[in-house]
Parts: structure tokens; C-alpha cells; sequence
């Protein structure tokens, strides 16, 4: 199957986040997973997608469990 593939620029239109931010996330290992294209970096947007449904929550309080 194919996933739209998404530059840091346009991921963080729709996350309202600078690429700057999206670039500290891949370096702390936090945020979607992404590919590595060379010395380019792409986001598949089925991974954005299972990123967020990971980061849904029911009360402000609730914690994600470690992976």
C-alpha cells in the first residue's frame, strides 16, 4: 500500500510546529517515525496518522505507556 509522504515543512504546517521543532523531535526520538532519503527526510502519513491516534487521550491526566 501505498503513503503520501510529507516534508518536515509541510508536517508542521499541519501540526502547527516549525520544522526546526519536528527536527529536535527526531532528535530526541519523540514524534512520528520518519524515513531517511538521502540527506532528506520525509514523514509517510500513515505514521503521522498512527502517531496521533497514539497520542489521543480521555482525561488530561492520563499517561502513555513507555515503548
Amino acid at each position: 500500500m501505498e503513503s503520501e509522504l510529507l516534508t518536515p515543512a509541510e508536517l508542521a504546517a499541519k501540526l502547527h510546529k516549525t520544522a526546526p521543532a519536528l527536527a529536535q523531535w527526531r532528535y530526541r526520538g519523540m514524534g512520528p517515525k520518519f524515513v531517511k532519503l538521502g540527506s532528506g527526510v520525509r514523514y509517510r502519513a500513515s505514521d503521522v496518522e498512527a502517531w496521533l491516534d497514539a497520542q489521543t487521550r480521555s482525561q488530561t491526566g492520563q499517561v502513555i505507556p513507555s515503548v
